[in-house]
């Protein structure tokens, strides 16, 4: 459950320095080496949330780190070595299909990127761009964005493989297929008890699966112009994120904390799923790489942050 982070700059025999070492020592709930398999990540970041959804819970589960250290593999994988969007859908069904002599069920999924503040949906991307809006029960809605009920899920890993091909790529000098923008996927479980005798009674549970953009500093792409431009709308996006796992993080505290979701389209739209009636699950991604040194320690703080997040139901 430990990293530890070694400064590759640090001479071990200056002895001046000794004391001010940047070795740093993070505890996480679970840590998995380069041995790891997707099955493996799955299993203990995401397989415990699935119970949740059904019994209306709303989950989230962010992949977040600089460019290049996998977080698209985590999160869409490959054919062969699908990821979490892939594994979690087919447990899903699978946990539906169980409940499904007494309850009614409709699973709907959406799949939009959100770039340089604006969003589109990928399944249409032919739509352009989409609004939020807010409905008269407070509750965050896209307009326009295409709504997908399936439950088979060959045809979802088919339909997420084509949507991600629509993801605004460019290359930077951190990687070559470099994905520019955050990719929400949307699951919404809505469920409702076949026994008429009960009353209506409806369960939603929303699960968000977000492939956020690179994290890494703008010195560490060389971009320039638009390039630059796009980067700070990305780490306006994921400082505004940041702000709100500070205050979430911090609500026990002293004085009470505010907490800014508007301040970007991605938190605005994670509301419910950040505070709240909600799971969270954070994985953040690292490169063993000595060039990327800056980068790791910074996702590893930012990471570690999500982990105090205390929220009320």
């Amino acid at each position: 459950q430990r990293v530890v982070l070694m400064d590759p700059s640090e001479d071990p025999d200056d002895i001046l320095r000794a004391n001010r070492s940047r070795e740093k020592t993070f505890v996480f709930d679970m840590v998995f080496d380069h041995r790891a398999t997707q099955e493996e990540v799955y299993v203990s970041t995401t397989k415990s949330l699935i119970g949740g959804v059904i019994s209306g819970y709303n989950a989230t589960i962010f992949a977040y780190g600089p460019t290049g250290t996998g977080k698209t593999y985590t999160m869409l994988g490959t054919d062969c070595e699908p990821g979490i969007y892939i594994r979690t859908l087919e447990d899903l069904f699978k946990a539906l299909e169980a409940t499904a002599e007494e309850m009614d069920y409709t699973v709907s999924m959406s799949y939009l990127e959100i770039y340089n503040e604006v969003i589109r949906d990928l399944l249409n991307p032919s739509s352009g761009f989409l609004d939020l809006r807010e409905d008269s029960r407070g509750n965050i809605q896209i307009a326009g964005i295409t709504e997908v009920s399936t439950t088979n899920a060959q045809e979802i890993m088919q339909l997420l493989t084509k949507g991600n091909k629509q993801r605004t790529q460019e290359p930077t000098a951190a990687n070559k297929t470099s994905s520019r923008s955050h990719a929400v996927l949307q699951v919404t479980v809505t469920q409702k008890s076949r026994r008429q005798a009960i009353g209506e009674e409806m369960r939603i549970g929303k699960l968000f699966m977000v492939d956020l953009a690179g994290s890494e500093r703008a010195a560490q792409t060389q971009n320039r112009g638009k390039r630059m431009k796009e980067g700070a709308h990305i780490n306006r996006s994921l400082l505004a994120l940041g702000n709100c796992i500070n205050a979430l993080s911090e609500k026990g505290g002293s004085r009470a904390q505010f907490v800014n979701f508007r301040d970007s389209k991605l938190t605005r739209l994670l509301k419910d799923s950040l505070g709240g009636n909600s799971r969270t699950v954070m994985i953040a991604h690292i490169s063993p790489a000595s060039t990327s040194f800056e980068e790791s320690r910074m996702t590893l703080i930012y990471a570690y942050r999500a982990k105090n997040i205390k929220t009320q139901v």
